[in-house]
């Protein structure tokens, strides 16, 4: 059977299989066709963010659906999260996002969601997949779908953001400076941060098709660490193209990841009692530093594998309200069921102004250890678990770095790549450290 779903939806370079307006057209009637087994009457809303391509593979997901007999509302440009949200809102069978996420425009993917604002179980997409391998058949003339455009959909999202954030918090006194990415943020973001009573200076707001995450957003924050210090503003907060990952800068130009940022609402949630079993989830690559600071405050910190969707099937079996990843994935379950980059930064917001402190104040509550991360390429991939000298060496490295460090090798999954993390208080051992297992691996 093929294998299109990779750990966030299906992504890739447009053109290419299976980035393909024919593939998408034959997604669309595959996935339509599934949720039609369940229920009769289905309908599906469609989203996407600000690439050029997203036309293309809207009109193709479009016709697939309809071709399957389900009903399809199309809302234009929106965050994957506002998806999650608004799949509940429309009372949809399912959401589908069509996005890139971080990447630039040449790629393109799709993302989808369940009728209650999750991602897909694995049974869905293996169903989906089995149904790709057939042949395409659309239902009679009398059973095709019904399109329509939801225009009310911007302002509900708005509404939604704003509801999740305490009004008797003020933010008047907050000069903020939001880095849309020239993505699916960049008509909302301003609307939301300003109508809670911020002052507001938005960069990265005009996208062209071309531009999402060139240079600027989440992923590349130089240039608003840039404003952030010229106009002296007391912040900034950058989203990626798609609206689900979070970066923010403190007024000292300083970057502050998701590590730190998930760290900061842990311990005003925890502190006002709101941390729901006084548990975080986290990934393998959570910073030491983040890990020492929940044991000090007595929080229990759960690891996750790498990726959301990972981060939040722990949440949900050990009944969390908070987790996330440093590349600034957080995960908020008490306010949205999915990563949602202007809620999070909105909690940030509420631990900042509510006690009256500063972004770089909470940000030094959390000392963050010193992490290398050397890629060391091999002929072939390697069973780690067979190398006998390397597992020598992680003990003889393990030893000197003590309780102050730790050691994560992995294999990558699409290349024959062994990535070698290590992470500890003494900066001159860690990269000793690291250089050592990359050396033994070479």
């Amino acid at each position: 059977m093929s294998n299109y779903f990779g750990t966030d939806g299906i992504r890739g370079k447009v053109g290419v299989t299976p980035i393909t307006a024919d593939f998408f057209l034959k997604l669309g009637w595959a996935v339509g066709s599934v949720l039609a087994q369940k229920k009769s009457k289905t309908s599906v809303i469609i989203g996407k963010d600000t690439r050029a391509s997203g036309y293309l593979f809207e009109s193709a997901l479009e016709a697939g659906f309809l071709s399957a007999g389900v009903d399809v509302g199309l809302l234009g440009p929106m965050p994957t999260p506002a998806i999650a949200y608004l799949t509940q809102t429309y009372n949809a069978n399912a959401g589908v996002v069509i996005s890139a996420s971080h990447n630039h425009f040449q790629d393109n993917g799709v993302k989808f969601f369940s009728a209650k604002g999750f991602k897909l179980s694995t049974e869905d997409q293996n169903a989906i997949e089995k149904k790709l391998d057939e042949p395409m058949q659309s239902v009679g003339s009398e059973s095709i779908g019904k399109a329509v455009r939801h225009e009310q959909s911007l302002g509900r999202y708005i509404d939604f953001c704003k509801s999740t954030f305490d009004r008797s918090v003020d933010l008047s006194s907050l000069n903020i400076v939001i880095d849309c990415a020239n993505g699916a943020t960049y008509h909302i973001a301003e609307n939301v941060f300003s109508e809670l009573g911020a002052n507001t200076t938005i960069i990265h707001n005009q996208p062209d098709g071309f531009n999402i995450n060139l240079d600027c957003g989440a992923t590349d924050t130089k240039n608003l660490q840039q404003v952030v210090l010229e106009s002296k503003a007391d912040l900034g907060i950058a989203f990626d193209g798609d609206g689900d990952r979070l970066m923010m800068i403190d007024k000292n130009g300083e970057l502050v990841d998701g590590d730190e940022l998930v760290f900061i609402v842990a311990k005003a949630w925890h502190e006002q009692g709101r941390l729901t079993s006084n548990t975080v989830v986290g990934t393998k690559m959570t910073n030491l530093g983040a890990r020492h600071g929940y044991r000090d405050l007595g929080i229990n910190f759960i690891e996750a594998d790498v990726g959301d969707r990972f981060v939040m099937e722990q949440m949900q079996s050990n009944n969390s309200i908070l987790g996330g990843e440093g590349s600034g994935h957080i995960i908020c379950l008490d306010k949205t069921t999915s990563g949602d980059a202007i809620i999070a930064a909105l909690q940030v917001l509420e631990a900042i102004a509510k006690p009256g402190k500063t972004l770089a104040g909470l940000k030094s509550e959390m000392q963050k250890y010193p992490q290398v991360l050397i890629n060391v390429k091999t002929a072939e991939k390697i069973d780690l678990d067979q190398h006998e000298v390397l597992k020598q060496t992680q003990l003889e490295v393990e030893k000197a770095l003590g309780d102050e460090g730790r050691v994560l090798i992995r294999a990558s999954g699409t290349e024959p790549l062994i990535r070698v993390m290590v992470e500890g208080k003494d900066l001159s051992l860690v990269q000793k450290s690291a250089e050592q297992l990359a050396d033994t691996l070479r």
